[in-house]
């Protein structure tokens, strides 16, 4: 099989821009053709934690189809157009350096709404071009395009899908490329769903017919893994940062990589720079209970909640994520967030301890019938305080209580991914004539959704009210 990607990556080199191995790597396998010169993969999606450099691997290819491949028409879209605008800075810099490339340009367009660079018409009287899109239901309705490039993946519903990838249906050699790093939950519906094929793909061993997916990342332990568990990636592991990090060596330095899980801690340090993604299920069935547009209808770009406050803890059946929930009064409702959601259980008490002395909440919560039960004794001497434990009927009631304040609008929230999946996946369990938080798959972890439930039912049990103020967070 040839490849055009050596033709891209040589384009680049003349105008400056020299890649990677790992680029080089991505373009090479990305644009392979078969015999009759069609792409052998018509989508694309590179996975890769941030400041790898992703960003030149779009620029490669956005040259080549520009002044090599013949592409009549290229979009580019990104979920924040700030981020689309850096690119097309990169872009034109690149194109202005390269003189044979420059003579080709007929406009740098920078009009609002109509960014983009625009070539002359070649001997055949057709025109080039490169359009900046951003992100919405409705933009690129109306065009018709050789190659979408989506970038920040990561963020990529499906109203962008719906208006974007059809663009390239009525072309017959087209290409739709997805870059992103890993998943951060309810957001990365389209790259949850090119995920699953590509392991389904594997998993079968039959390729997937137009898919080339690339992903760096590690699968980190578990609290339950052996001493000796090879199986698995420890997330302090210099190991762990080279498997995951194309670019180290090029552009990232190990030491100041590894520094960086002192600053962000070891779950956002998995997520940013190893790769270890939250995605979301796929399917019609996804927010069966509460309505994502009534949910989202609640988010508030700031919210506190009042001087007194409650938290919860849930976990996973497998107990591979556990999440800790507070709610608190807020302008005649509920403010509910995730106040933590990390892998394992080993975290837990640590970070219990650290809230209860700034905050001083009212009571904690644990549904001593659930997998955070096992917890409770130890939270009680730790803190010094008796946790609050439900009875089945209160876990009826508490579910209820978050749905109707939900309805009646006197909720709020930060929209915070995790608790968004744990919605998007969360079905009802009947509990007598109540219902309770469950699962609709065994992917889904509605830790966050539990835990933030049991928080705000807390709010109103009768407990000992604790003296003195709270801290700041």
């Amino acid at each position: 099989m040839s490849t055009a990607g050596q033709e891209a990556i040589d384009l680049a080199a003349k105008a400056g821009l020299h890649l990677d191995p790992w680029q080089q790597h991505v373009l090479r396998v990305a644009m392979g053709e078969r015999a009759d010169g069609s792409w052998a993969a018509t989508e694309i999606c590179v996975n890769v934690p941030r400041q790898n450099g992703k960003g030149g691997v779009i620029e490669a290819r956005v040259l080549w189809g520009l002044f090599i491949g013949g592409e009549q028409e290229i979009l580019l879209s990104a979920h924040e157009f700030k981020t689309t605008t850096n690119t097309m800075k990169r872009i034109e810099r690149l194109i202005r350096g390269c003189p044979d490339l420059l003579k080709r340009v007929k406009a740098f367009h920078k009009t609002v709404g109509r960014e983009g660079i625009e070539l002359h018409d070649d001997v055949w009287g057709k025109g080039r071009s490169l359009k900046y899109i951003a992100r919405s239901r409705g933009s690129g309705r109306g065009f018709t395009s050789d190659c979408v490039i989506f970038d920040e993946c990561m963020i990529l519903g499906d109203d962008a899908m719906s208006a974007l990838a059809p663009t390239t249906d009525a072309v017959d050699n087209s290409q739709l490329w997805y870059l992103g790093s890993a998943g951060i939950g309810a957001p990365s519906q389209q790259m949850g769903r090119l995920r699953r094929r590509a392991l389904a793909a594997v998993e079968s061993g039959q390729p997937d017919p137009v898919l080339a997916y690339m992903e760096w990342s590690i699968s980190p332990h578990l609290d339950e893994c052996p001493k000796d568990c090879t199986q698995h990636d420890a997330v302090d592991s210099v190991e762990s940062l080279l498997k995951s990090n194309p670019a180290v060596g090029y552009r990232l330095q190990v030491e100041k990589s590894m520094h960086r899980r002192l600053t962000m801690g070891d779950a956002l340090y998995a997520r940013e720079r190893l790769g270890v993604g939250d995605y979301p299920s796929d399917g019609a069935d996804t927010w069966q209970v509460i309505g994502e547009d009534a949910w989202r209808a609640l988010a508030a770009a700031e919210s506190v909640p009042g001087d007194l406050v409650a938290f919860a803890i849930d976990m996973t059946p497998e107990r591979s994520h556990a999440a800790i929930g507070v709610a608190g009064e807020w302008r005649g409702g509920t403010h509910v967030e995730v106040v933590d959601h990390r892998p394992g259980t080993g975290w837990i008490l640590d970070r219990a301890a650290d809230l209860h002395e700034r905050w001083n909440p009212r009571c904690w919560v644990i549904d001593a019938g659930g997998p955070a039960g096992s917890l409770i004794a130890g939270l009680e001497e730790r803190l010094g305080v008796e946790v609050v434990q439900p009875k089945t009927r209160e876990v009826g009631v508490a579910c209820g209580q978050l749905f109707d304040a939900v309805a009646e609008q006197t909720l709020s929230h930060l929209d915070q991914a995790p608790l968004a999946a744990a919605l998007a996946g969360a079905q009802r369990r009947p509990l007598g004539d109540a219902w309770a938080w469950a699962r609709r798959i065994v992917s889904v972890d509605i830790s966050p959704l539990v835990a933030v439930t049991l928080a705000k039912w807390g709010l109103g049990v009768d407990v000992e009210e604790p003296e003195g103020a709270p801290n700041l967070w």
